[in-house]
């Protein structure tokens, strides 16, 4: 029986749809989906079978990638750093620093979250990590719970939107861009972000003086208390190491000194070392570090090689033509791509992790952009920035049940997500900042965002891989 080609398209989203909502795998949900309708196109002779003989070529293309090198290496020196200790040491010497002051421990959450981001870059590590440790100190002194989790769970996000990120790794290779220009795009606005959280954390401060009191002056965080004029050396001594790594791994790139894969590989060994000069580098945490660091490369690898599987056959169907003609003609020309892209992304966050958001979605974007003229480095910063929300969205926000599971039993659920809704607002107000001002992300990587709409006009004949297609061309 032949399906009608327009509706071929719709299909294959449906199907992957089924198969994921089903608990089958993402990676092999791809793969198979790709397979399914790759005969589909056979059978419907919109696709020579010979293409499928070029999947190895593209397995091996991906296996040989060396940007994708970076993600087990900066993933390694992420997990080295969290078990070094350094988070502990960071929150409890900015905690007596700020602690005194009317919402400092919420200050020293967010500064601790933005040095954890720019060094270690795992979510699970810097929610849990400062959860653990200033939760029950925020609670026991009369903090607001909705404002103190979600100040956590924000602070712990910050670690896919400010360099190293894992999120700009991925999407710089999906876009095409080179690594260096994303971690310089997201640069301005990431720090940006760690500036409006303050500034909410300032506000409340001010104006609800009961949600965010001043610690006493002998306020205890652990064994190791700093008091009086030591504490600014102590600062000095837990600042230094996390501050020359950053400076060893972003700096070389900034500098072009060093690719971003081989800042990655100095910052595991970077990682290694200070885990090692702190006394806590053994063969169990060596094996921990290696095995977790494995897990995530080798499922990052299977969602690429499904991704291109699920592609191939999309492509076959004409669903990338479906999807121009779709996103081209929408009202508003480019502003209303990127309103549609953004709603997108936003609703799927709450569904999607966001490799497979990336992987899935964005390649099918992607030539949409470039044909609109938008710069691919602004609209993969703006898609961070949006992705970012999707540790905090429920019902599947990561960072929610990472904070849930290690929070007193006295905190609820509904209280958790009550103190998120700010910062998620705070972060899509970042994406509107994105758009209205493109400079932030840099002014010689973008350029302007024309308001002017856009038609697709009458398609004419193209041939891709040996098959007639349909390509249309944008006009003004």
């Amino acid at each position: 029986m032949m399906i009608p080609t327009d509706w071929l398209p719709v299909l294959m989203f449906g199907t992957l749809l089924v198969f994921m909502l089903s608990g089958f795998p993402v990676a092999f949900a791809l793969a198979a989906n790709g397979l399914l309708f790759g005969y589909v196109a056979i059978e419907q002779g919109m696709m020579n079978p010979a293409l499928l003989q070029a999947l190895p070529d593209r397995i091996f293309g991906i296996m040989s990638n060396d940007t994708l090198l970076a993600i087990p290496f900066f993933t390694f020196m992420g997990l080295m750093l969290e078990r070094s200790g350094m988070a502990e040491e960071l929150l409890e010497t900015v905690g007596q620093l700020f602690g005194r002051v009317r919402g400092g421990l919420a200050f020293a959450v967010i500064l601790v979250g933005a040095l954890l981001a720019a060094t270690t870059g795992v979510v699970a590590a810097s929610v849990i990590s400062m959860a653990l440790i200033s939760l029950p100190v925020m609670l026991k002194y009369g903090y607001s719970p909705r404002v103190a989790t979600g100040t956590i769970a924000a602070a712990g996000t910050l670690a896919q939107i400010i360099p190293p990120s894992l999120v700009l790794i991925v999407l710089a290779d999906q876009l095409g861009v080179s690594v260096g220009a994303m971690y310089t795009g997201a640069l301005v606005p990431g720090l940006l972000l760690v500036g409006l959280f303050m500034a909410y954390i300032a506000l409340i401060a001010m104006f609800n003086k009961q949600a965010l009191p001043a610690l006493p002056a002998n306020t205890h965080f652990s064994a190791h208390t700093h008091q009086g004029p030591s504490i600014w050396s102590a600062l000095l001594f837990v600042l230094l190491p996390p501050l020359v790594l950053i400076f060893l791994v972003l700096g070389s790139i900034y500098l072009g000194l060093a690719t971003p894969t081989e800042g990655g590989a100095m910052g595991a060994v970077g990682a290694t070392a200070l885990t090692a000069a702190k006394r806590r580098l053994n063969g169990t945490l060596l094996k921990q570090a290696l095995d977790s660091t494995t897990k995530l490369s080798c499922f990052v690898m299977f969602v690429l090689i499904g991704s291109t599987v699920f592609g191939l056959s999309f492509r076959a169907i004409e669903g990338d033509l479906w999807l121009e003609h779709l996103m081209g003609n929408l009202p508003g020309g480019k502003v209303g791509f990127l309103l549609a892209v953004n709603v997108l992304v936003f609703v799927l966050g709450c569904f999607l992790d966001f490799f497979e958001i990336v992987f899935i979605v964005l390649p099918l974007l992607v030539p949409i952009a470039a044909k609109l003229d938008i710069d691919l480095v602004w609209f993969g910063v703006m898609v961070a920035m949006n992705l970012q929300t999707s540790f905090l969205t429920p019902p599947f926000g990561f960072s929610l049940f990472y904070l849930k599971s290690v929070a007193p039993k006295s905190i609820r659920s509904i209280e958790i997500y009550q103190g998120i809704i700010p910062f998620i607002g705070l972060q899509l107000l970042m994406v509107g900042l994105i758009y209205a001002f493109p400079n932030l992300v840099g002014e010689k990587a973008v350029r302007s965002v024309d308001d002017a709409p856009l038609k697709v006009d009458v398609p004419e004949t193209n041939y891709w891989d040996g098959q007639p297609q349909f390509v249309p061309k944008f006009s003004e």
